[in-house]
């Protein structure tokens, strides 16, 4: 096997003729489907034993072709379109989900410069100045699929899970982006195979650990997976923004659904673990871990093992209120984000200046912003409430429900 460079930098990309770029655009479209039949199967074999149930094991050895079956028993469903329903943004909205879902892959690092069919390449579809901010910007507009989803369908329930999609946009994408602006300023680049290479010494999992914890928060709820699931809360809204849909329609927002996990997942691991870079202790031993095909597997188990922590959080934690969740996204999240980038750009400036070790600084941001959270949990509640009126809520007084406050007394 030929030895190349572990690292890769933005003058590697742009060299392949476009039959290598059409064979690596389809060999990732083809790892995001397998992925996402794989991680369906998985989710349902690891909440069955966390909950003590046996999970799918009919369709193939362990279960392993349920997803598969349920592929093919969505695809045999008959199609509906509610008689109410606003039918082009019906049809288009499921594809306005799932395809940026794909494209978000394209700046995604699979490894270092390999030899493929003969070509020296980097394996990666692309790269450019501003990946980082390309994922974002694409997989934004995923977001107006499930909006369009729940406007179109004609159905309450189906817009109000349109409109909660949008909140949890608007909140949780603030504080997302916020936590990479550490990343942006620690590393110098927003290219995503320069952030790697930045990261060959340390991870930033532990330079930024505030930057990491937000980010891991804020993705779970961008995704709309439990415990944030609120978009889609059976509970109040039956099914949410896909309630009127059905067959492929229906098959494409959970395709979509499961493709994010995967994207938020690469990311935090580009950004945080090293991406496609062995664990410490196998590169202090082997040193041609970080070369030829190997990285590809270790970035395949970084991204699955964030994919178990989607699994952990939906067999362990009840879905949050409504108003907990918005409050904790803009009280908690983008607060604490703020004061951490101002924390980590004094560090980087007083570091270029060639002031003080990066090391107790960071170390020092990072005890601040923890303890900002701290004083905001444990702030002094002894207060007196408001006077709370004696009278029961009346939820229909002005001539339409209105959800009481949790103090209030519902008549």
């Amino acid at each position: 096997m030929i030895a190349l460079e572990t690292t890769t930098t933005l003058k590697d990309f742009g060299h392949d003729p476009v039959w290598l770029v059409i064979i690596k655009a389809v060999m990732i479209f083809v790892i995001l489907v397998l992925l996402t039949l794989f991680n369906i199967w998985w989710e349902r074999r690891v909440v069955a034993r966390m909950q003590h149930r046996i999970g799918p094991n009919r369709n193939g050895p362990f279960g392993l072709l349920q997803s598969l079956a349920d592929g093919v028993k969505l695809a045999l469903k008959e199609d509906i379109i509610p008689k109410a329903a606003d039918k082009l943004v019906f049809v288009i909205a499921p594809a306005i989900a799932v395809i940026p879902a794909f494209v978000t892959f394209a700046v995604i690092p699979f490894g270092p410069v390999v030899h493929m069919f003969g070509q020296r390449t980097p394996l990666q579809l692309t790269d450019m100045p501003v990946a980082v901010i390309f994922v974002m910007a694409i997989a934004s507009i995923g977001i107006y699929g499930i909006v369009l989803g729940g406007w179109s369908s004609g159905s309450t329930y189906s817009l109000l899970g349109g409109l909660r999609s949008s909140a949890q946009m608007i909140s949780y994408e603030v504080a997302m982006g916020l936590a990479l602006v550490a990343v942006f300023l620690h590393a110098g680049s927003m290219s995503t195979s320069e952030i790697v290479n930045s990261q060959k010494d340390v991870w930033f999992v532990f330079t930024l650990i505030p930057s990491f914890v937000i980010y891991v928060i804020a993705m779970v709820g961008e995704t709309n997976r439990a415990p944030f699931d609120l978009p889609a809360a059976e509970g109040e809204l039956v099914g949410g923004f896909h309630t009127e849909y059905s067959s492929l329609k229906f098959a494409l927002f959970f395709l979509a659904e499961y493709i994010n996990m995967a994207t938020v997942s690469a990311l935090a691991t580009t950004l945080f673990l090293g991406g496609w870079r062995a664990p410490f202790w196998i590169d202090s031993f082997w040193p041609g871990a970080n070369e030829n095909y190997w990285p590809f597997l270790w970035f395949m188990g970084k991204v699955l093992f964030f994919i178990f922590f989607f699994i952990w959080l939906r067999g362990s934690l009840p879905r949050l209120r409504y108003d907990q969740f918005m409050a904790f996204g803009w009280k908690v999240l983008i607060p604490v984000s703020v004061v951490w980038i101002v924390a980590v750009a004094a560090i980087r400036v007083v570091d270029l200046r060639g002031g003080f070790d990066r090391g107790w600084l960071i170390g020092a941001a990072a005890v601040l912003a923890v303890l900002v959270v701290v004083l905001f949990f444990f702030e002094d509640r002894s207060k007196p409430a408001e006077a709370i009126p004696d009278e029961p809520f009346d939820a229909f007084a002005g001539g339409y429900p209105v959800p009481p406050m949790p103090e209030r007394e519902v008549r």
